[in-house]
């Protein structure tokens, strides 16, 4: 039981970490820390598993924004035209570093989004991502550390 009660956690925080990065309002960072503090899983299990979907699911908005443009005009479409111009403002100001802060609440998803409408090259979209994706794990994992340091 004990060994399927871990995958179901890892499975759980997957969603939840893909989830978060995916046009869906989500938070993952809660589920990641609460299965730090109860679980025996290895930090770097849990970092990796939610490094990897949020990254997952920052490809499906590129994805969306790269082919999914020719619905821009319908009433369902995530963005306005306002939303898109500022998106391309951005680009143009920050350039692709601006990928970098794709793990921010609120503006880290539309600017996943943006990075596949502006065509931004998959490769160089994918690293700035992860980096962002992982680098944001790493700093809940250090902060559940500090925080459950002597429970563990």
């Amino acid at each position: 039981m004990g060994r399927h009660r871990h995958m179901l956690d890892l499975i759980g925080l997957f969603f939840s970490a893909f989830l978060a990065a995916t046009l869906i309002p989500f938070s993952s960072e809660a589920v990641m820390v609460t299965l730090y503090a109860t679980s025996a899983r290895e930090a770097w299990v849990l970092w990796a598993v939610a490094s990897f979907a949020n990254t997952l699911g920052a490809v499906v908005n590129w994805a969306l924004g790269r082919w999914c443009l020719h619905w821009q005009e319908r009433r369902w479409f995530p963005f306005s035209a306002a939303d898109m111009d500022k998106a391309n403002h951005w680009f143009a100001r920050y350039g692709l570093w601006s990928l970098l802060l794709s793990w921010m609440p609120v503006i880290g998803d539309p600017i996943t989004f943006a990075a596949g409408f502006l065509k931004v090259r998959f490769g160089v979209f994918l690293g700035l991502a992860f980096l962002a994706k992982a680098g944001r794990y790493l700093v809940v994992i250090f902060l559940a550390q500090g925080i459950f340091q002597g429970e563990r």
